[in-house]
């Protein structure tokens, strides 16, 4: 299954407080690792350094709530179930042929 993910840098305590967090952040961040299941088709920081996206394929719920999981403490995540373009527009156009037959 393919899922976006969003996330938020959470923002806490005062600019010396955050700056602590930030440092702690990147020391956990530099020995994570992504789960063996999971493909990565992109992964993108926005510029405003707010956070930032990630589009994962992963057919295991639980290793993607794991990886979310152990940044929590500084990233607010959302993540969203996503079908490619061609997938959905053969669903739209199956879901329009089926309202077409109610009479």
């Amino acid at each position: 299954m393919k899922f976006v993910i969003t996330w938020k840098v959470r923002f806490r305590g005062s600019a010396a407080e955050n700056e602590a967090s930030a440092a702690r952040f990147h020391e956990v961040l530099s020995k994570w690792t992504p789960a063996a299941e999971a493909t990565i088709h992109q992964f993108v920081v926005r510029s405003d350094g707010e956070g930032g996206f990630a589009v994962v394929e992963n057919d295991n719920l639980a290793s993607l709530a794991l990886n979310c999981f152990k940044l929590s403490p500084w990233l607010e995540y959302a993540v969203y179930p996503v079908l490619d373009v061609e997938e959905a527009g053969g669903l739209l156009r199956e879901a329009i042929e089926f309202r077409k037959s109610v009479q």
